[in-house]
């Protein structure tokens, strides 16, 4: 078995210093192994225009087409990218980034400010979290290759929502964004290492490697250094079986296949032609609607915390216990500089009689509720297979809605649709990065309170990593009072490639510049 391992120390307060990356070179000075590297993957994305979504399948098969100003290092540190350097002032109320000359656009156009400043305007706009805390700000071209955010106050950790993940901030050419809707770009160009060459829905997303790419020098680094494409056509093929994810890997259908179920994991490890990989991928919880039905109600969410067994939940999740962690802290132990006991009592709880009581105060009355899931992910599925049954065991009905990805990602935006929603959340690396926390967001869920908003504000203009941690701490111990979703324990999910495959990485998700594939 090999173990990738995601560094989860943050370096919380790198203010008023610049950070910078080396001259860009093209990917064409490096050696070119060539090939098609032939990705099963496991849900169709709903679009792959970073701006317009927070699914995970845009941004891990997106980001080999788009590139942002920042994105994180192995440390989990804001570092550039598109960028050569960037400074906050001594205020806190401004950042100047300093751009890359010559990284070209798929379209041979070569990026500047102007490019720069639409792409970051439009995704201020559209990324729920950029709205809510960039509302009052402003993107501004000083150059050619500068662009400053002017900010309305001192903002401490605003470099680490724009290094963000998900629904991040790709920039495009400004003729692409000057004429997209909201819904989504209609052309995918980027300055990435990947061109976007066919999309045939629901069965492959075919990308051909950027001739023209301008890579940092530097070495790689999480997700940002040196970025070369290695081979010469990348296909995402869309398999949401996940059955037919691992026979096509032991057949050499696929080179890589991700998000295999933890049961096949020995028949893998065991197979000669394979290397089985586990990585830590994020954790997995249930979401409530709160703005319509039951779970408006704090008491029901209560309830539903006293009534599920997390243990139960993770092992028909995850199927072992060396793939989960039990764990209450929303960053949890490894993330040294923010992690907190507060809340581990709630965690704790497991008591259907009193859960019983608390969904009758709460005005339950036999209706049945909606568990809105998909067997895309397959965890999620269990999850809300696994919830099902403890509510049936206390008299509370309830029903499945299966969704392929795509299309819960639709429905989910509807607050009279559902009632709960198992969701798996890729690995944070500051609390702003829960978006289920934030009421201000409108992120699925709907969350409304004004306590964690008031700690959420104060956190992020903390003047020291002592005085954030604290802080943090209240917060998570509010998140547990409150509920906005249930957290069930972090999770490790597993992965396989050919052995022919070399310098493959998980990194936030899979990283297939750099990699190469031999005969």
């Amino acid at each position: 078995m090999k173990k990738i391992l995601v560094p989860f120390l943050i370096v919380f307060l790198l203010v008023g210093c610049a950070s910078s990356s080396e001259d860009a070179g093209k990917s064409g000075n490096s050696d070119k192994k060539g090939g098609t590297l032939n990705v099963a993957y496991m849900a169709q994305p709903p679009t792959l225009d970073p701006h317009a979504t927070v699914s995970v399948a845009t941004t891990e098969i997106g980001r080999n087409i788009f590139e942002s100003l920042l994105a994180f290092n192995e440390r989990n540190e804001a570092a550039p990218l598109l960028a050569e350097s960037f400074e906050s002032s001594e205020d806190l109320k401004s950042i100047t980034f300093k751009l890359r000359k010559g990284v070209k656009f798929h379209n041979g156009k070569e990026m500047t400010a102007d490019d720069v400043v639409a792409s970051m305007e439009r995704w201020r706009e559209l990324n729920g979290k950029a709205n809510t805390y960039f509302s009052k700000s402003e993107f501004v071209k000083k150059d050619d290759y500068t662009v400053v955010l002017k900010m309305d106050k001192p903002f401490t950790i605003a470099k680490y929502i724009l290094a963000t993940n998900i629904n991040f901030p790709a920039i495009m050419p400004k003729e692409v964004i000057d004429t997209a809707p909201k819904a989504g770009v209609k052309e995918y160009i980027g300055t990435g290492p990947f061109k976007l060459e066919e999309w045939k829905q629901d069965q492959y997303i075919k990308m051909v490697k950027n001739e023209e790419y301008q890579s940092p020098k530097n070495e790689p680094d999480g997700l940002v250094g040196k970025k070369d494409p290695m081979v010469d056509e990348l296909v995402f093929h869309i398999v949401p079986d996940e059955s037919t994810r691992t026979a096509g890997i032991q057949t050499g259908e696929y080179d890589v296949s991700l998000e295999i179920p933890h049961d096949n994991f020995p028949a893998l490890e065991s197979d000669g032609n394979l290397e089985a990989l586990t990585y830590p991928n994020g954790f997995n919880t249930v979401i409530f609607n709160k703005r319509n039905g039951l779970f408006s109600n704090e008491k029901a969410r209560q309830a539903l915390n006293l009534a599920v067994d997390k243990k139960e939940v993770m092992m028909a999740a995850f199927t072992d216990e060396k793939f989960y962690t039990p764990e209450h802290g929303l960053l949890s132990k490894e993330y040294v500089s923010w992690y907190s006991d507060k809340g581990k009592d709630k965690y704790d709880e497991y008591d259907p009689e009193a859960a019983k009581k608390l969904f009758k105060e709460a005005g339950y009355n036999g209706e049945e509720l909606t568990i809105l899931t998909t067997k895309d992910y397959n965890e999620q599925y269990h999850t809300a297979v696994v919830i099902q049954e403890n509510l049936k065991k206390i008299g509370v009905k309830s029903k499945l809605e299966i969704y392929d990805w795509a299309t819960l990602m639709e429905v989910r935006e509807d607050d009279k649709f559902y009632d709960l929603m198992p969701m798996s959340y890729q690995v944070a690396t500051d609390p702003t990065q829960i978006n289920y926390l934030d009421s201000r967001i409108n992120y699925t869920g709907w969350s409304n309170s004004p306590e964690i908003d008031q700690l959420l504000d104060q956190l992020m203009v903390a003047p020291s990593d002592e005085e954030a941690k604290e802080i943090f701490g209240k917060l998570q111990e509010e998140s547990w009072n409150y509920l906005p979703a249930i957290k069930f324990g972090d999770v490790d999910s597993v992965a396989a490639i050919r052995t022919n495959v070399k310098n493959f990485e998980m990194f936030h998700g899979p990283v297939f510049w750099n990699t190469t594939k031999s005969d």
